[in-house]
């Protein structure tokens, strides 16, 4: 594809749009299926690893996602984390989701886990939106219009905190599943550990990257994250 004209302000307005809706749905299912006082382990499933699960609300947020981009964007791939798709080689505009990242947080009912929802123009993110469940906050940005994050009904621009000074830096990370890979994480979190402020784990790529872009963190490192976790918060 050789046109790269795209409105990406109206991709930005479709992101929130579906990333709010599908919080709602989010919000929703878990209350239905982990707070209704019946086990919940016939919803909960392994990927990489025992450590990394997937549950039936993820499933049902993508497929519910993908629903709606067929009919607002018909014509138009998705990539999304649980129903797969060309992760790379994607000319021209497509979709990239994440249902529910940060699914552990989800499962304990720890509140730190989103709606992701990118456009990305060959390869490129070009706008996109993250809805924070539990905190009802929805994040966006479009290219060359800047981030903002919508509470309450009152849109609020995003602004870095311009920390440049390592050793005043709060650094937030992350750890993949695999064993091995999370061994040489921990080595060099030992390593930068001494060199900054302070150090948080969260447990959302996305709702990290957020946070950078509102000044509540000042750097995000992580090793091994995926294409869904980064392209609506890049």
């Amino acid at each position: 594809m050789t046109d790269n004209s795209f409105d990406a302000p109206a991709l930005r307005v479709v992101a929130e749009q579906l990333a709010a809706e599908a919080a709602e749905f989010v919000a929703r299912r878990r209350a239905e299926v982990f707070d209704s006082g019946q086990t919940a382990a016939s919803a909960v499933r392994t990927k990489s690893t025992p450590t990394d699960p997937v549950t039936i609300v993820d499933t049902e947020t993508e497929r519910w996602l993908r629903e709606r981009l067929a009919v607002l964007r018909p014509s138009e791939p998705v990539l999304g984390e649980e129903e797969g798709g060309r992760a790379d080689g994607r000319d021209g505009l497509s979709w990239v989701l994440d249902p529910i990242d940060g699914t552990v947080n989800f499962v304990y009912g720890i509140p730190a886990y989103a709606v992701s929802v990118a456009v990305q123009y060959d390869g490129r993110s070009v706008a996109g939106a993250v809805a924070n469940v539990a905190g009802g906050e929805v994040y966006s940005a479009a290219l060359g219009q800047g981030a903002a994050v919508v509470r309450g009904g009152v849109r609020t621009p995003l602004r870095c905190s311009g920390v440049q000074d390592l050793s005043l830096a709060l650094l937030g990370t992350g750890f993949a599943y695999d064993p091995g890979r999370r061994a040489r994480q921990a080595r060099v979190l030992a390593q930068v550990l001494p060199a900054v402020r302070d150090v948080r784990r969260i447990g959302s790529c996305a709702l990290d990257l957020c946070m950078v872009a509102a000044g509540r963190l000042d750097a995000y490192y992580e090793e091994g994250v995926q294409v869904w976790d980064w392209a609506a918060a890049r």
